[in-house]
């Protein structure tokens, strides 16, 4: 090989090593980039999880303490283990310290509590009930109770419910069964004719029923409504009596309207006799006093100077067809 050819060579040589050279630094940064992405991805993913372990802390401490107003009854209960079911009740206000994860809250008011069982738009919540004759009443009540602070755990213990479930579950099947033992005692006419018979029965029942319990009935008003054919019949009567007693004054009204034609006709023939008695009277009186003298005055009074056309005989003077 000439010395052309060794330089060639050479040259060929160094340029195969410049661009290996290349291709293997390409390679290690590329390496080393894809090695520094996946460490931005460890740090990434490690911020993330620290981050919702440190938002999972903040949950669950802020959720390990509750408030217990006055006027509540807090009942804590465990929601798992062996001791599951009520703990604990707290009875006065200020904050109390639990694990979310086994244990939960449910607070009670002891103060008045206001229901109504009525008919909305959104939802009918009104009774039903028949009475002993088959009639049917619709009756909403409303009701004012309290919770005795005492009994609030045995109430959770035995409903597993908080205050407003109790009142759309049990609370609500008491009410409907006081007023279907009341309402079947009595017939339509007799429970209207003793209201407020009925509304103290209504509530003896409820009272019985809720109070051993540990519910207390401060105020209750049935709202009954009577059934539309009942509204009819008492319309019908009503107006019955109302057309009886028009057609009584229309009576009494004729009556006084007969009595006041009697006594003016009464009157009148009284007036009549009164002017007839008189008239005769005067008649009579004057016949008493009317003489020949008078008559012959009168006949001169009324001749008007002529003398008589007709001459009854030869020597009568009587004149006749004087005017």
């Amino acid at each position: 090989m000439n010395i052309k050819g060794l330089k060639n060579l050479l040259i060929k040589t160094k340029t195969n090593m410049a661009e290996k050279s290349y291709w293997e630094l390409e390679r290690e940064r590329e390496e080393q980039e894809k090695l520094n992405k996946q460490l931005k991805i460890k740090k990434m993913v490690k911020k993330i999880v620290i981050g919702i372990a440190a938002f999972i802390a903040l949950i669950v401490l802020f959720q390990s303490c509750e408030r217990i107003d006055a006027g509540h009854v807090g009942v804590k209960v465990n929601l798992y283990g062996s001791g599951k079911g009520v703990d604990d009740v707290t009875e006065c206000t200020g904050i109390v310290f639990y694990n979310p994860l086994s244990t939960k809250i449910y607070e009670f008011p002891t103060y008045i509590q206001h229901k109504e069982y009525k008919k909305t738009e959104d939802a009918d919540n009104s009774f039903v009930v028949n009475s002993k004759d088959g009639s049917e009443f619709q009756v909403s009540p409303i009701m004012n109770y309290s919770v005795k602070r005492e009994k609030v755990p045995a109430i959770f213990a035995k409903y597993r419910r908080s205050l407003p479930e109790i009142e759309e579950g049990f609370l609500k099947t008491a009410v409907y069964d006081a007023f279907r033992l009341a309402t079947n005692k009595y017939t339509a006419d007799e429970l209207i004719s003793n209201r407020a018979v009925f509304e103290v029965e209504v509530r003896r029942l409820l009272e019985g029923q809720l109070l051993k319990e540990g519910f207390i009935i401060n105020q209750f008003t049935s709202n009954l409504i009577y059934p539309e054919t009942f509204k009819r019949s008492i319309e019908a009567k009503n107006n019955a009596v109302q057309s009886a007693l028009r057609a009584e004054n229309e009576v009494k009204t004729a009556e006084a309207q007969a009595k006041i034609k009697i006594a003016t006709a009464n009157g009148n023939a009284q007036a009549m006799l009164t002017a007839a008695k008189a008239e005769a009277e005067a008649n009579s009186l004057k016949q008493k006093t009317i003489t020949p003298m008078l008559l012959q005055l009168e006949w001169i009074n009324k001749w008007n100077g002529k003398l008589p056309e007709t001459m009854l005989g030869d020597r009568s003077n009587t004149m006749l067809g004087l005017k």
